[in-house]
């Protein structure tokens, strides 16, 4: 869109526009795209390496700095197999090529992230859709679709990026594993601020570890990075690795971009505090929104998203916050976006209390 370009760094406060606004949209949940430390790391490396390899991974295409931020991305997830790529958008598609001889169909939540879609549509496997966070409905479609010994891959968001609803994978899991296959969860959106170490939508319902489920996710948006990565079990990311043409064939991330990644998956591991503030802001945040008439659920995602409701103009709410130098985004068309649109709104760790009073009270202004 004209005239929102950024004038400043990423941050709760930026400047757009020629003025400065408190900024309540994007993906910047713990505050590290613009860490000292962060920056740092990125120019370090380009004055000592350069910008890259120029060559794939293999060979002469492996670096130090993507040993490092292998390291990091380890003790972050506790996994021992890690898999680092140039986009989460690619992480879909890497796993279903990995491991297409562990499943025969594909089941895909209909509000599934346009990656998956992707990445489901490519395999050449049977694809099926389900009604969203509808177990029922993927339970019927497994017993309708499935012959007798064939396998599922079932793929889902885990945090949806607009709806901000959490997957019902403790749902979802006991099916998959009635029928010996596999789940796949997209955790772009919930890395970093989900789960007691922020593992994402899986740890904070308990099921981490769980052998049955691959999760692909992304380093660009709350852990402060760039990139894409796969964790788990260091047979099955070999197995993803040799497998995947995705990975073996593309150019990896720029080294700059490694160095910075692995340095904000070092802070976000060493200081949880920062989760901690993220939890308690959105807490406040939606027990002010709660006041002015929107039902949200009751958990730490730091995704808001106030759905149309009768006389109630969204397009007319956004403009009037930017208006009053508050920044948060009208969504119209984007995967789990709901009926009618919405407004999302993005809680961030930096974000202050009065900022978020100040949202509030500027929409109960203007309803």
């Amino acid at each position: 869109m004209s005239g929102l370009a950024f004038e400043t760094p990423l941050g709760a406060r930026v400047v757009i526009a020629g003025r400065e606004r408190d900024y309540f949209s994007g993906t910047g949940y713990l505050g590290l795209h613009n860490h000292p430390a962060v920056i740092q790391a990125a120019v370090q490396a380009v004055q000592r390496y350069g910008m890259s390899t120029a060559t794939s991974r293999g060979g002469y295409g492996e670096h130090s700095l993507y040993d490092e931020l292998n390291r990091q991305a380890a003790a972050f997830f506790g996994e021992d197999g890690i898999l680092y790529y140039a986009s989460g958008y690619l992480g879909g598609m890497i796993l279903v090529q990995g491991l297409a001889e562990q499943y025969d169909q594909i089941f895909l939540d209909e509000a599934a992230h346009y990656s998956l879609r992707d990445a489901a549509r490519a395999s050449g496997k049977p694809l099926h859709l389900f009604h969203h966070r509808d177990a029922s409905h993927l339970a019927e479609s497994l017993r309708l679709h499935l012959g007798a010994g064939e396998r599922p891959l079932v793929l889902t968001d885990g945090l949806f990026p607009i709806s901000g609803e959490v997957a019902p994978l403790n749902e979802y899991l006991p099916l998959v594993q009635s029928f010996d296959g596999l789940l796949g969860v997209d955790d772009a959106h919930g890395v970093g601020v989900l789960g007691e170490n922020g593992r994402g939508s899986l740890e904070w319902l308990g099921l981490g570890g769980a052998e049955s489920v691959q999760v692909c996710a992304t380093l660009s948006k709350a852990l402060g990075g760039y990139g894409g990565i796969l964790f788990g079990s260091r047979a099955r990311i070999s197995e993803m690795e040799s497998r995947s043409r995705v990975y073996v064939a593309a150019s990896p991330p720029p080294l700059p971009v490694a160095a910075a990644a692995a340095k904000a998956l070092e802070i976000a591991r060493s200081e949880p505090q920062r989760r901690q503030r993220l939890w308690e802001n959105v807490a406040l945040a939606r027990a002010g929104l709660r006041r002015l008439g929107w039902e949200l659920p009751d958990t730490p995602a730091p995704i808001l998203c106030l759905r149309a409701r009768p006389g109630v103009d969204l397009a007319r709410l956004r403009a009037g916050l930017f208006e009053r130098d508050i920044c948060v985004a009208h969504v119209t068309s984007y995967s789990s976006t709901p009926p009618g649109g919405a407004l999302r709104i993005a809680i961030f760790a930096t974000h202050t209390a009065e900022q978020i009073e100040r949202l509030v009270e500027a929409l109960r202004n203007l309803l």
